[in-house]
């Protein structure tokens, strides 16, 4: 990580820089934000006491980075107006080095976290975004079990609930030997997303509804369950999602072309099954499945 100190007390800056270089940062020192505009850094080390000049733009330019404030005092300009514009934190003067350093490895965790994050959500999206249903049409209430052939719908539909309902969801698999644990540490807006239900013992089962008690939660199935919830059923009516079933030629096709017809380009989804692009309208014709525009 890059570290870009901005000081006017060259001293102070150089025996921050100093420790800092032992655990293996790079360090980049400036006298006033007006000169690091241009940097390009990880963690922005910024002092509040630089007279006659303005910590903001600098602020607000990199509020996405990691900015912490090192002041001489607490006030309305060293701290709450710096931290309103972007910056993560602050620390007082004088400080020990080990404390900035568990702040910066704090954040640094944070940022990772954060982007990591971001990705599954995007990920999610994406796959949930290929499920064509109108989940508006579908009404939740929880607790509830769901039995469904297709799971990616009730994903998509248990996704949207929560998101509506501003609820944090804890994803339960109850093949793994820690969902008694899992169930147990319940916090305010939490929604348990439940699978693998048919992986229980029968004294387990009725452990499960036990617990499930006072939780708010879906239980998703591939098949009846005997519970004292409310059931709802979804079936996908594309056999391809029951695997119970064995689709026929047709079935496969029209399968193939509701879910990726708008993903490829007829050049290389006519290829990829097989036939010529001639084919493939006809197909689409005699299906009544058609491209989105």
């Amino acid at each position: 990580m890059k570290i870009i100190i901005i000081e006017n007390e060259l001293y102070l800056a150089q025996s921050i820089a100093s420790k800092l270089t032992e655990h293996n940062f790079q360090i980049e020192i400036y006298r006033s934000p007006k000169e690091a505009m241009h940097t390009q850094g990880d963690v922005y080390l910024l002092s509040t006491h630089l007279p006659g000049q303005s910590i903001f733009p600098l602020i607000s330019k990199f509020k996405d980075k990691i900015i912490i404030l090192m002041v001489n005092y607490i006030n309305n300009d060293t701290v709450e107006d710096p931290l309103k514009w972007g910056a993560k934190d602050y620390i007082l003067k004088p400080f020990r080095i080990e404390e900035l350093f568990r702040k910066i490895e704090h954040y640094k965790e944070y940022q990772q976290l954060k982007q990591k994050n971001n990705f599954y959500q995007e990920y999610i999206d994406y796959q949930l975004n290929t499920v064509e249903s109108d989940t508006n049409d579908i009404a939740i209430s929880t607790p509830c079990v769901i039995v469904t052939n297709y799971t990616i719908l009730a994903d998509k539909i248990i996704f949207d609930y929560a998101q509506k309902k501003h609820l944090s969801l804890i994803f339960v698999s109850l093949a793994n030997q820690s969902w008694k644990e899992k169930i147990s540490h319940q916090t305010e807006n939490t929604l348990f997303y439940i699978t693998d239900f048919t992986s229980l013992k029968k004294s387990e089962k009725e452990t499960l509804f036990e617990l499930l008690s006072s939780c708010n939660f879906v239980l998703i199935s591939n098949n009846e369950i005997d519970s004292p919830y409310p059931t709802i059923t979804l079936n996908a009516s594309n056999k391809i999602h029951n695997q119970n079933d064995i689709l026929t030629i047709d079935e496969y096709i029209q399968f193939i072309l509701t879910q990726f017809q708008n993903q490829f380009p007829d050049t290389e989804l006519s290829k990829k099954l097989g036939m010529s692009r001639k084919s493939l309208w006809e197909k689409r014709k005699k299906y009544g499945l058609y491209k989105k525009k």
